[in-house]
């Protein structure tokens, strides 16, 4: 498939809902079920995180979610399902970018916990993301 013919079968609507699921799990995962975790894993203090430019720390994460959604609703295509879509968001998720995680704290020498918090989020956020996209 060439890639007018990609990009012309897009569900922009099912895209933008894929990029905003993962947005969400991303305010779950980092706020009450391991915010204080990944805190103490990365070294960060409250008054540090407060200090940040939040819009463009949500806008700069929504549109990297976006574009991850676009690529992953490309690489499973328009006709996928449900299942196929979760899978390939599971393995996209676990196999490919929590293996290059990993291999990126090793060398950064980040602990484990910190990996296992990152890691786990890529692999439920990209699962969330082909679950919506196999809907539509």
């Amino acid at each position: 498939m060439d890639m007018a013919v990609a990009f012309s079968n897009i569900n922009w609507l099912s895209v933008l809902a894929a990029a905003v699921s993962s947005f969400l799990v991303g305010g779950l995962w980092y706020g009450p079920l391991f915010g204080k975790a990944w805190m103490n894993a990365f070294g960060f203090t409250e008054e540090e995180l407060a200090g940040r430019n939040m819009p463009m720390v949500f806008g700069g994460a929504l549109a990297l979610a976006l574009i991850a959604s676009i690529n992953l609703e490309m690489f499973i295509g328009a006709q996928a399902n449900v299942g196929f879509g979760a899978t390939a968001g599971f393995f996209t998720g676990f196999g490919w970018v929590s293996m290059f995680l990993g291999i990126l704290y090793l060398f950064e020498n980040r602990s484990m916990k910190a990996y296992l918090i990152d890691a786990g989020y890529c692999t439920v956020a990209l699962t969330l993301m082909g679950v919506v996209l196999g809907i539509w």
